[in-house]
């Protein structure tokens, strides 16, 4: 099968383009963002233009976006006759206005938090200030990285925060979104969907956002995550959570990857954001589990057919490994990763195919490594693993991670342990594991 793939910014798209091209299909990959062209040179084929391989890929192809925000055009490829995998127009809108997911969740049947979008910071600053509750301050879109969990009773952490906004970024945000904090313990449940039903088994994930091992530093896109499929339809936290958002997915005409993460704690479940497509590093972890073909699966998908996943029960593990800059991108020269190699000491063939790349090309030189950073961003790759207990699929990872190289490399070594010594026993107590 004839292939296209169309990447903003290429967090998902190299590695898994690279899966389905050893799967035997034939594969371009598009990546929109000029600062991220380089990567993935020499694993598999790219094009500088999507739009002149549309008669390469043909109907009879698939197109995947892997990335929100080509709403309108992934609707227009449909109108046309394409098969095309990925969100919609209005599947962008419930990722880009948290305001307006939240009424959409509170519509079929979620208990929500206010959450309110603000077009200044001046005005955001001003309720705040004049607030007794918590909050959590958030964006509507993925420029820049300016989320921040409220720590003090009086706010005073979260209106330095807003000064600091407006001290820094003012002319690039164009709205701030703030949400009423509550403590609990953060879960992700997602499901892909066709246009008129699940499909594949439901995903339970536990994401580790910050920098540092036991939830210190600063919030990043997500250091690793913890992961396992039930494919129980009774499943409690399915039940009480996105299976309620069915009616609205067939209504909208949805097809591909679809989570929503929520907070939970005694007093219930609450969405806090949705994410209407791919994610990583979840991605790889999917890879990781599942044993049918993807080009097969998302092509079901795109044309709204059922298909019969076959997939590893067990929990699965994955660990980002990064360099510097990360978390914050930089151009800076002096600092750039580009260029750095990668190396790995002792690692079998089989254990290979558990690292996936993002910001890496391939290089053919005699005295250097092979693979090397081709982005300025500092994501290198991420090592995944399942095994029965949670314990054993973590020695399975880091026993992969401790024999990948780079100058300044880095990762959290505790992912997982959160769920095995905290949130395991509150989810069961609280009835819903």
């Amino acid at each position: 099968m004839r292939i296209l793939f169309i990447t903003s910014r290429n967090i998902i798209a190299g590695d898994l383009a690279r899966v389905l091209k050893q799967e035997g299909n034939e594969v371009k990959l598009f990546i929109d963002d000029k600062d991220r062209k380089l990567n993935f040179e020499n694993i598999v084929e790219k094009t500088n233009n999507w739009k002149k391989e549309l008669n390469w890929v043909r109907k009879d192809g698939l197109i995947v976006f892997d990335d929100s925000g080509y709403g309108k055009i992934q609707d227009k490829l449909r109108k046309k006759g394409y098969s095309v995998f990925g969100g919609n127009e209005h599947s962008d809108n419930l990722e880009f206005d948290r305001e307006y997911a939240q009424k959409i969740f509170q519509k079929y049947g979620l208990q929500i938090l206010e959450t309110i979008n603000f077009g200044s910071i001046d005005k955001c600053f001003e309720f705040v200030k004049k607030s007794k509750k918590s909050w959590v301050i958030k964006q509507n879109d993925h420029k820049l990285n300016i989320n921040y969990v409220s720590q003090l009773d009086d706010n005073q952490d979260v209106l330095d925060m807003l000064e600091f906004c407006k001290e820094k970024h003012n002319r690039k945000i164009k709205s701030i979104v703030i949400q009423e904090k509550v403590k609990g313990v953060e879960v992700g449940v997602g499901r892909y969907f066709n246009g008129k039903d699940w499909v594949g088994p439901i995903e339970i994930n536990f994401e580790h956002k910050h920098l540092f091992n036991g939830g210190i530093g600063p919030m990043t896109t997500e250091m690793g995550t913890l992961a396992w499929y039930d494919d129980d339809e009774k499943n409690t936290l399915f039940q009480k959570t996105i299976s309620k958002l069915k009616p609205y997915l067939e209504e909208i005409n949805f097809r591909g990857d679809f989570e929503v993460n929520f907070i939970i704690n005694e007093d219930g479940i609450f969405p806090l954001e949705a994410t209407p497509r791919l994610g990583s590093p979840i991605i790889y972890l999917q890879d990781e589990i599942h044993q049918s073909p993807w080009g097969e699966f998302m092509k079901a998908i795109a044309d709204s057919q059922s298909f019969d996943l076959k997939w590893k029960r067990g929990y699965g593990i994955v660990v980002l490994l990064a360099v510097p800059p990360f978390p914050y991108v930089s151009n800076l020269d002096e600092i750039s990763p580009k260029g750095m190699g990668i190396y790995f000491k002792d690692i079998e063939n089989n254990e290979l195919s558990h690292v996936y790349f993002e910001g890496v090309a391939k290089r053919n030189l005699e005295k250097r490594s092979q693979f090397y950073v081709s982005d300025g961003e500092g994501y290198i790759a991420y090592v995944t693993g399942i095994d029965e207990t949670v314990e054993s699929a973590r020695k399975k990872v880091y026993n992969i991670v401790n024999k990948i190289y780079a100058p300044k490399i880095f990762y959290r070594d505790d992912i997982g342990l959160k769920f095995i010594h905290n949130d395991f026993n509150l989810l069961k107590q609280w009835g819903y594991l």
